[in-house]
């Protein structure tokens, strides 16, 4: 059985923190770029829509189902994103890691890869998980690459999976990661991250 409770985690370029009420500007600072939207179920172009982000994300948490981030850059400490352990099934020692979204500034850099090593380690070497699963639009090529990136296996498509906010329909790609793969793909973030 996993046991989720609400922990930070940090690296060289960014802190993992408990997304909370206070986050509400930072998330909204962050967020009001319509690029990061085009592929999600939410976006955030106010004030309003950032607190709505986060007291739904809460909700989530209360339920046992969802454990949400705020991404923090460590540099300026500003708050440029946000992630979420979600579908937890404790009893199946699994979840997913999604809903992810950075601020354009930090697109491209190594902030997704650290956020991914970080939340991966935690739940293969804290939480006892043996699958870790990542899935995206089906549309949203550079998610999938990325996700293939750092080791993530493809396993299928589930069609017409949600309706979009712009009324598509929106077929889902999955990825997993499994305990006995997570070795390996320790190994390939931390070269990514850290180089030889």
């Amino acid at each position: 059985m996993l046991t989720i409770e609400p922990v930070t985690l940090e690296g060289k370029l960014v802190r993992l923190e408990p997304l909370r009420p206070e986050h509400a500007e930072g998330i909204f600072a962050s967020g009001d770029f319509p690029e990061i939207w085009s592929n999600m179920s939410v976006e955030i172009r106010t004030l309003a829509d950032a607190e709505a982000f986060i007291a739904n994300a809460l909700k989530m948490e209360e339920t046992g189902t969802e454990l949400p981030f705020a991404i923090r850059n460590r540099a300026d400490g500003t708050v440029i994103g946000s992630t979420r352990f979600l579908a937890i099934s404790a009893k199946d020692r699994g979840l997913e890691i999604g809903f992810t979204w950075l601020t354009p500034s930090v697109w491209k850099t190594g902030v997704n890869t650290e956020c991914k090593w970080l939340l991966l380690r935690h739940c293969f070497e804290q939480l006892g998980c043996i699958r870790v699963q990542l899935k995206t639009d089906a549309r949203n090529v550079n998610s999938q690459r990325a996700i293939a990136r750092i080791g993530g296996i493809r396993e299928g498509v589930l069609r017409n999976h949600m309706i979009r906010r712009d009324g598509l329909f929106r077929d889902s790609v999955y990825f997993s990661i499994i305990d006995s793969e997570w070795p390996g793909v320790k190994e390939r973030l931390e070269l990514l991250l850290f180089g030889e």
